[in-house]
């Protein structure tokens, strides 16, 4: 298959090959290859004026806060890569692999390592210590420093870059890639590199096989497929890219079989040996809570004297500690709002407007009223839902605080609760007062929007509803609960139907399967026809509807070129003249960034017809439409406005951003066609959904749903896959991601029904 699907979906977990399938997705197509933020990549962390932290410095922040938190709950229990333009011969092959990799312009899988002839200096030692945690998404104070993944935690000096570029440079590596090592390894890398040449892979791009030439280069004759060293690092790269495919853990037989896949002669050692290190860690769940069965009461299920005790058949999972922590962190946060709501609480919530009825906002109120945690799901439509709530908790003098993903989400939230509460006007800026603000995630975890903290780092608010919930990660959400003050109230609300977070785990989806908390179902239906057909995808069925006013058009073509040609004239010339949507509404969403009908090909052809230009910055002219990555996972649509010394400076959702010159490339894309994924939580007026041949195999029914979602008065679908479409629809629903918080979570909070 041509294309690069825009998919975080993961192999099914338990089944042979599901973490060497989790790697090459990752690998291929994570959502921080799409973009355009790939992992390693360093970051500005110049200390300066703590009320105007860069973005790192608040990510670093936060992620500190998180750490903090977990170890008390525990205890109470018990600099950016250089151009490489001087490069040649192998290393400068290897430069722009790597740098292909980070941008997204090239698969992993597609890189060959080069090799040399081994060094007869071989040296042997202990293993590298573990990076540092990749911190969680932030907001984007301006100008803007982004935030990159892995980078931040550990300052590079000099000295420590210029023995990493010895190392490499021996061993047929790009001596550019020292910064990136450093900020992976920390001090002393060229002696963690020596000792283990295979820590090579801490580095983004840096696949298995290039390690392997790496160490063949430096260890010479030493160097062997039974190294453990090799067999340690080739574990944790499997369980990192299988993280960036949506899993917190892999059953340990899934993994085994990718180790062997791998190379490695004896996996299971391997693994047990990562473990032993500290580099992994391994959980046993019992099967009956994996697959969605309460727990035996411990009391209850002892054998009676004499009396043979049957054993639980178990399944074992390994995973990185950094998602070990937020699970286990995360559980115990919302055990914790679940048990310490007061069984008579204060608050006279049947006074409260809209509580009374059978409505589903009246259903929501009440489930409010009574319970700590308390789910919502529905469409789009639904959002009025959770504004009737936040009305009602204001009219009762509570501090509430509502939290979307986008500025986009932001704004249209704040228009929906105007029209429950013209107080609400103040908090389109999100600048309002702690209890009638309207924030994004990361900005409330960062600290720059929303209610402020108390005392003891706690929010200072008594309701906090997230909107948009299953794009919540786990690390992120475990910030958030673990952030809520005892008492307070948190209602996670969203659409099911959508794309799963662009981080590891299924949040939402894990909680509402516990059934340990209310759960409220919206009936208030997405009208129109463009509602009618996402109401159809939802649950399986891909309809035909009637659309009087064009709201729904299929375009069909036969190849690749075609729909290409076919796109711009929709976007340049069909709608503008048939339904008065400009060009600059009207947004193209495609599966993935490559292929003949891939975001890149699209750009360029959109590009060419609505603003043209030579590219005189990075391939950018101003009014060029980007997509714009703060952080892994998340997309900010904007306009190339100027460029200067300072670098290219960007509206994004009418806040200038200005982003470094040599930070443009991993950052900053083409805009007018997107991904899915890119596009979760956004909406245009129009919107061209185009799905060209070689993409059939890639389609589920979740990413048409989000795609087709994304149109608020006119949809087009370039429509080449055939019965691929409906049989997509049908049959392909996410894949499962594998994690621990259902057993966790249902462990201290049984299931109410």
């Amino acid at each position: 298959m041509s294309t690069e699907p825009d998919t975080t979906e993961e192999a099914e977990p338990g089944t042979p090959g599901a973490a060497e399938e989790a790697a090459r997705e990752a690998a291929d197509d994570s959502p921080a290859d799409e973009n355009g933020s790939g992992t390693g990549e360093s970051a500005d962390t110049g200390a300066g004026d703590p009320e105007q932290l860069s973005e790192a410095e608040a990510e670093l922040a936060a992620q500190r806060e998180l750490r903090e938190r977990i170890e008390r709950r525990k205890a109470e229990k018990q600099g950016p890569i250089a151009s490489g333009t001087k490069l040649s011969g192998t290393a400068a092959d290897l430069m722009a692999a790597v740098r292909a990799v980070e941008s997204g312009e090239k698969p992993a899988s597609a890189i060959a390592f080069p090799t040399r002839e081994p060094n007869p200096r071989a040296t042997t030692g202990a293993p590298a210590a573990r990076p540092a945690a990749s911190p969680a998404p932030v907001p984007q104070p301006q100008p803007a420093a982004p935030v990159q993944r892995d980078t931040a935690a550990v300052p590079t000096s000099p000295e420590a870059v210029e023995a990493v570029r010895g190392v490499l440079t021996e061993g047929g590596a790009p001596d550019s890639l020292a910064p990136q090592v450093v900020s992976a390894l920390g001090e002393g890398a060229d002696g963690q590199l020596r000792a283990d040449p295979w820590q090579l892979l801490r580095v983004a791009g840096v696949r298995p096989e290039q390690a392997d030439g790496f160490a063949r280069a430096l260890l010479g004759a030493e160097c062997g497929p039974d190294d453990e060293r090799r067999g340690r690092a080739v574990t944790v790269w499997l369980l990192e890219q299988a993280a960036l495919a949506g899993h917190t853990v892999l059953d340990a037989a899934a993994l085994t079989a990718a180790l062997t896949q791998r190379g490695v002669p004896d996996p299971d050692t391997a693994v047990q040996s990562t473990v032993a290190e500290g580099e992994a860690l391994e959980f046993q769940d019992a099967i009956e809570e994996a697959a969605g069965q309460p727990a035996p009461d411990s009391e209850n299920s002892e054998a009676e004297e004499g009396e043979e005790v049957e054993e639980r058949p178990v399944r074992v999972l390994i995973g990185l500690e950094r998602y070990a922590l937020a699970e286990e962190s995360l559980a115990d946060g919302l055990a914790r709002i679940v048990n310490a709501l007061p069984k008579e609480a204060s608050e006279d919530w049947e006074s409260s407007p809209g509580s009374s009825g059978s409505g589903s906002a009246a259903q929501l109120i009440r489930a409010v009223a009574g319970h700590g945690l308390v789910l919502h799901t529905g469409g789009d439509a639904a959002r009025a839902e959770p504004a009737a709530l936040v009305a009602a908790a204001r009219s009762l003098g509570l501090r509430v605080c509502a939290a979307v993903h986008t500025p986009a989400g932001r704004r249209r939230f704040a228009a929906l609760l105007t029209s429950e509460d013209q107080s609400a006007t103040e908090s389109v800026s999100g600048s309002g007062s702690g209890s009638e603000s309207v924030v994004t995630v990361a900005g409330l975890l960062a600290g720059v929007e929303g209610p402020g903290r108390d005392a003891d780092g706690a929010f200072e608010l008594d309701l906090l509803v997230v909107l948009d919930a299953p794009q919540l990660d786990v690390e992120s959400a475990a910030m958030l609960v673990e952030s809520m003050p005892d008492g307070s109230r948190l209602v996670l609300s969203g659409d099911p139907a959508v794309l799963w977070s662009a981080g590891p785990g299924r949040v939402f989806a894990d909680l509402v399967g516990t059934r340990a908390c209310p759960h409220v179902v919206s009936r208030t239906p997405d009208l129109g026809p463009i509602g009618e057909l996402v109401s159809g995808v939802s649950v399986g069925e891909l309809t035909q509807v009637e659309a009087p006013g064009k709201e729904v058009v299929i375009v069909p073509v036969r190849d690749a070129g075609e729909a290409v040609h076919r796109t711009v004239q929709l976007v340049a010339d069909s709608v503008p003249r048939a339904l008065g949507v400009p060009a600059e509404q009207t947004q193209v969403i495609t599966p993935g960034h490559g292929g003949a009908a891939g975001t890149r090909a699209l750009n360029s052809a959109l590009k060419e017809r609505l603003n043209p230009g030579p590219g005189r910055f990075g391939g950018f002219d101003p009014g060029d439409r980007i997509a714009y990555s703060p952080a892994p996972g998340r997309t900010v649509p904007g306009q190339v406005v100027k460029a200067d010394a300072e670098g290219l400076h960007l509206e994004c959702d009418g806040v200038p951003v200005v982003v470094p010159k040599e930070r443009v490339e991993p950052t900053v894309r083409h805009g007018w066609a997107l991904t899915a994924h890119q596009a979760v939580g956004l909406h245009w007026p129009a919107t061209v959904v185009v799905l060209p041949g070689d993409t059939a195999s890639s389609l589920t029914r979740p990413w048409v749903y989000t795609a087709f979602g994304r149109a608020e008065r006119h949809l087009s679908v370039v429509h080449g896959v055939d019965q691929a479409l409906a049989r997509a629809v049908a049959e392909v629903p996410a894949k499962a991601r594998t994690t621990r918080l259902p057993g966790l979570f249902r462990a201290q909070v049984p299931p109410t029904a």
